[in-house]
């Protein structure tokens, strides 16, 4: 398994404003949006290119573009709505799927409740999106819907994760690319992230 922390000096920045309490949820809608976006950069740098001729406004030349990528985005509801644009400013072409992924605060398991995913799943890079990785029960579900219905190439993208959802996932599904801003020190209790964001679904929709 894949397992990519970005460290980037903007990435840095920005997730400490998503950190303070103080944060507005426009704020944090945003800085989740720009973060997403710089992700993808790092997410997308094996992307197949192919040759083509082009004219500039000077003269003729040989350039390369994306290979006939077909990429579905797919952010795992509700939180994941906060990456999901920043993919699509990247690959806007891109088609969208959604998984519904509650946690029952009691046992900590994810339950399905809703999914919807393009019909061609199985041709496509799908890139699965949600801001937190905290027991990793949400995520691990998720991917194996999606194995389910047919992905056979899955990349994972999260703002902020816990050594005990990265180990969990790298153990259910090895065979995942995964990528990560933020590497936090633990769950508490409740199985929240710490230091982490809180809700980041309350904070991104304001029903906190």
């Amino acid at each position: 398994m894949s397992v990519t922390v970005i460290d980037h000096p903007l990435i840095k920045h920005k997730t400490t404003i998503m950190r303070m309490a103080e944060t507005s949820c426009k704020e944090f809608r945003e800085l989740a949006d720009e973060i997403t976006m710089i992700m993808c950069y790092e997410a997308f740098k094996d992307v197949e290119l192919k040759e083509v001729e082009i004219e500039t406004p000077v003269a003729k030349t040989k350039a390369q573009v994306m290979a006939g990528l077909k990429l579905a985005v797919v952010p795992i509801l509700r939180a994941g709505l906060g990456m999901m644009s920043g993919v699509l400013k990247i690959i806007p072409s891109a088609t969208v799927g959604h998984i519904g992924m509650s946690r029952d605060e009691e046992s900590l398991e994810p339950v399905e409740y809703y999914c919807k995913l393009p019909s061609d799943i199985e041709n496509r890079l799908v890139v699965l999106v949600d801001p937190m990785l905290a027991t990793g029960g949400s995520a691990i579900d998720a991917i194996d819907r999606m194995k389910e219905r047919g992905a056979k190439r899955i990349k994972f993208l999260c703002l902020f994760a816990a050594p005990e959802g990265i180990e969990a996932i790298e153990k259910a599904h090895p065979d995942v690319e995964v990528y990560i801003a933020n590497v936090d020190k633990c769950l508490n209790e409740k199985g929240y992230i710490v230091p982490g964001v809180g809700d980041a679904g309350d904070r991104i929709f304001g029903t906190l």
